[in-house]
């Protein structure tokens, strides 16, 4: 027996031990196990770390390479700038400005048509967005005036934006400066200054641009005897003592006007050298748009101002300077770009820069055109095939993918020893520049334009111009899409349903998105002015405020405290109607009053207030009133009895109330009454 006994020992130890070996091994598998995945990590790590140095080294050599290339374009283009001479000066840009109805289109189409018979082209040029005058046109229409005048023409011609206003000036511009050189302000004579060409004014003044007054509609004076298209001094010479002296009392009154706005001026031929020379003079020249008195005179004015005034920065300059103008499907063509060349040369098959909402895009320049010398532009394929285009000059360009080409950028392009980088991320600048100042709490509306100018203006207009600023999320170039409204509906979700607002200048709106949008409750305004867009909007949130006021009156409480008048108890009992003093705060209608010197009593709810018989809704701080309290949960408390005149009355404030004050009528409450507030709240242990 005991030799069994021991024998089943020696079996248990022995499978004691097999275990314990069991164990062992699989511990020792366990960390080789976990050895090799150490070794697997590290390897990971060490292959991430040198991925990310290898990306940080491309990251800083493609920063580098970019800074090179930044560093050497600028000695390039310091060089070119300082190469340009006198004797190679380039057409002045023109823009017409004014208010609308001053005649701004006539004078314009006047001033291409004169002396252009029907189907001849003349000198005048149509071209991609502007009207352009060669030099000898300019002599032969100004001969008449100059013969008198004696000045030499030296600039090689004269390019006249076709579209007038605001929305060319603004676009005409290009990473940062402004490209229109001299301006025409359309100010019809026979009303004066008006809300626009006050805004013209302080554009033209912010860029430093010189400018021309054009007084049109001269013919519309009294008995106007018509001088067709001759100088207007020749006109004024055969007119009557009456028409000259209504003549000169509305330019008196223009010239005050203008003087009103800062702005000094004369009829410029009553300008001396010395006003010439002492640049905030501006000559005034009355016009005719419909009859052409006066056009000569403006056109040689324009050369003598570029000659004389902005000489400088006509010098043409290998620099290139070009602008978007406008991005339009042609048939045949498919997607181009009209754009207008100011300084340097584009070239066919360049490799140009493009900005878009997307990023920047390069594409090679396939085709520069402009449209036939005669004004025919029916016949499509009439286009005229350029290899070279020198500015400036305005030109349609052809190549793939320029769909979302925003209007209102500038185009580069990357000669051979430009870095592509260098030139992408100065072509997006403006574009970079406007982002960065975008509200930062992505709370706000959505701004859509119809070019960069355009939007750039817009969002100053929103940030600077308006009380309160309007803050503005989101931007957008061209028409609205479906995905714009699905973009900007998103604040509904966030809680500001008033910034569900998207505000269109001057864009269509596509049918769907329309559709969309009053699914989504996203509303659109649409303006073609500025401040009409501001007006629509401010209307809205007006209403908006309002319809929350109204929402949350019946959880406001103003802050007061009255005193009861115990000779003026009028009735006791359900409703009570007593004489009260306004001790402190605001007591409107409605507002549930207690007792909290006997453990917040509740007193009831003003029902009617009531001042030398009249009823009103407030009193303020001082007012002796009547005041009638309705109780419906207790309609037996009684005056005299629960409370009297040793207990004054406060208003019910709750943490609720307070809230819907802050958020509603803080313009209501004075500070006096938000330090009652503060008072209410440690009363009625408000946190």
């Amino acid at each position: 027996r005991m030799q069994k006994l021991s024998g089943k020992d020696d079996d248990d130890e022995d499978l004691i031990e097999k275990e314990k070996q069991a164990e062992k091994e699989r511990l020792r598998q366990l960390g080789l196990k976990r050895a090799e995945q150490d070794r697997i990590e590290a390897e990971r790590l060490a292959k991430m770390e040198a991925e990310q140095e290898e990306t940080n080294k491309e990251a800083q050599l493609i920063a580098y390479k970019r800074e090179e290339g930044r560093r050497k374009r600028e000695e390039q283009e310091k060089k070119n700038l300082a190469a340009r001479t006198r004797d190679d000066l380039r057409c002045p840009i023109v823009v017409i400005m004014g208010h609308v109805d001053t005649g701004k289109t006539t004078l314009l189409d006047k001033i291409r048509k004169t002396n252009v018979q029907e189907g001849e082209a003349g000198g005048i040029t149509q071209q991609i967005g502007a009207t352009y005058f060669e030099k000898k046109t300019l002599e032969s229409q100004t001969a008449k005036l100059n013969a008198t005048e004696g000045f030499n023409i030296t600039v090689p011609g004269m390019l006249i934006i076709d579209t007038p206003g605001h929305e060319s000036f603004t676009n005409l511009r290009s990473r940062g400066s402004s490209l229109c050189d001299v301006a025409i302000l359309v100010i019809d004579l026979m009303h004066g200054l008006e809300q626009q060409t006050i805004e013209s004014l302080t554009m033209l003044k912010k860029r430093g641009v010189p400018f021309v007054v054009a007084l049109n509609k001269a013919d519309r004076c009294y008995a106007w005897k018509t001088c067709k298209d001759s100088p207007i001094r020749d006109a004024l010479k055969d007119q009557p003592e009456g028409t000259i002296q209504e003549f000169r009392s509305r330019t008196a009154d223009i010239k005050v006007q203008l003087m009103e706005q800062g702005v000094n001026s004369n009829l410029y031929w009553e300008m001396g050298d010395d006003d010439w020379e002492n640049s905030d003079f501006i000559p005034l020249v009355p016009t005719s748009g419909v009859t052409g008195e006066g056009i000569q005179d403006v056109l040689l004015l324009l050369c003598q101002m570029g000659q004389k005034k902005v000489w400088k920065q006509l010098m043409w300059c290998a620099n290139l300077q070009c602008t978007v103008l406008e991005v339009k499907a042609i048939d045949g063509l498919g997607m181009t770009v009209d754009v207008l060349v100011v300084n340097g040369f584009l070239r066919e098959g360049d490799r140009a820069v493009f900005c878009t909402l997307d990023g920047p895009i390069v594409a090679e320049i396939r085709g520069l055109l402009t449209p036939p010398p005669s004004r025919e532009m029916r016949v499509k394929s009439e286009y005229i095939h350029h290899k070279e285009i020198k500015g400036a000059l305005g030109v349609k360009v052809i190549g793939n993918g320029l769909e979302k080409v925003m209007a209102g950028t500038p185009v580069m392009v990357i000669g051979p020893d430009d870095e592509e980088e260098d030139i992408k991320a100065e072509v997006m600048s403006d574009l970079t520049n406007l982002e960065d100042k975008l509200s930062t709490d992505k709370r706000g509306v959505m701004v859509q334009a119809s070019t960069l100018g355009a939007l750039e203006a817009l969002l100053q207009f929103l940030r600077e111009e308006t009380n309160p600023p309007i803050p503005v999320s989101a931007i957008g170039i061209g028409t609205i899409h479906k995905r714009d409204v699905t973009k900007i509906s998103i604040m509904n979700e966030k809680g500001c349903p008033e910034f569900a607002t998207i505000l269109a200048f001057d864009v269509g709106i596509e049918r769907d998105a329309r559709d969309h949008a009053e699914d989504m409750n996203v509303r659109i305004f649409t303006a073609d002015i500025i401040y009409h867009l501001f007006d629509q909007f401010t209307r809205f949130m007006e209403d908006l405020s309002e319809k929350r006021r109204q929402e949350a009156a019946e959880v406001a409480v103003f802050p007061s405290i009255i005193k009861i008048l115990p000779q003026h108890v009028f009735n006791q009992k359900d409703p009570i109607i007593v004489g009260v003093e306004v001790v402190e705060g605001i007591l409107k209608v409605g507002t549930p009053l207690c007792v909290p010197a006997l453990g917040g009593l509740d007193v009831g709810k003003v029902t009617s207030i009531e001042s030398n018989g009249r009823e009103q809704e407030t009193a303020r701080k001082g007012s002796s009133i009547a005041v009638k309290i309705a109780n419906e949960s207790n309609p037996n408390i009684t005056y005299g009895r629960q409370f009297d005149a040793s207990h004054s009355l406060y208003s019910t404030l709750t943490r609720a109330s307070i809230d819907a004050l802050k958020e509603n009528f803080k313009d209501k409450l004075e500070n006096e009454d938000w330090r009652l507030v503060v008072k209410l709240k440690k009363v009625f242990n408000i946190i």
